[in-house]
Order: C-alpha cells, then structure tokens, then sequence
C-alpha cells in the first residue's frame, strides 16, 4: 500500500471530517449530480483537498460541462495522483490527493478545453479558498 505525506486512522478522518466528506474522500463515494456547492462555482480563486489542504486545482481551469460535479481541465501538477478503477464493470482513471491518497473523483479525456481532459471532482471532496 502506497505511504502518504500525511496518513491519518480511519477513526481520525471520522472526527475530522463531515459524514458526506468522508463518505466521499475516504470511501469513494460519489455524490449526487448536481448536488455539490461547486458545480456552479466560478469565483476566482483555488481548490484545496477537503482532507488536507493541498491546493489541487486553480479557478481558470474550471469550466462548466454540464456533467452535474465540478470540472477542471487540469490539475497542478504533481498534486493528483491517477489510479486504474474497473469498478461498476467500468475502466476509468480515478484521481486521488498526492498528499492524502483521499478520493476526489475521475478524469476522462472527453474535455472541451486544449487539454482534452475533464477531471470531474466532488464537491465534498474540495473547498475554496479566494
């Protein structure tokens, strides 16, 4: 099993974590589209991992895709980290914190933008920071 910068017990994520949170970050969950506060979020600032605070994402690479979760056509580098996901008898690139390991959803080569990627991340998995 891969090592993290920053590991924590199952039981601490809990304490730190809202429910939905660590359903998400820590279970790989996913929620319902077009439910999350950043979906329709376009201020200009950065995506932190809701977990640990790693900035993630910045404003200018955030686009609307009409997928129902927030879409960014990049990550910063080095802070995501790409995992093969078969599950649900699919085949899918999960994106995961660098820093945490935690869950912020799937990148898919399907983007609108230059980069030709779309990184579909939860909600729950981010927070914003201007």
């Amino acid at each position: 099993m891969k090592k993290y910068t920053i590991e924590k017990s199952e039981e601490k994520w809990k304490e730190q974590l809202s429910e939905e949170q660590y359903r998400v970050l820590r279970k790989k969950g996913t929620e319902a589209p077009h439910t999350g506060k950043y979906n329709l979020h376009f201020e200009e600032g950065e995506y932190k991992c809701a977990a640990c605070h790693t900035k993630l994402f910045e404003s200018d690479a955030k686009f609307e895709s009409g997928c129902g979760w927030p879409s960014f056509d990049e990550a910063i580098e080095g802070k995501v980290e790409y995992v093969q996901d078969k599950t649900f008898g699919m085949i899918r690139t999960e994106i995961l914190c660098a820093n945490c390991g935690s869950h912020l959803g799937h990148v898919f080569d399907d983007g609108p933008t230059d980069t030709g990627q779309r990184y579909c991340v939860n909600s729950a998995s981010i927070e914003f920071n201007k």
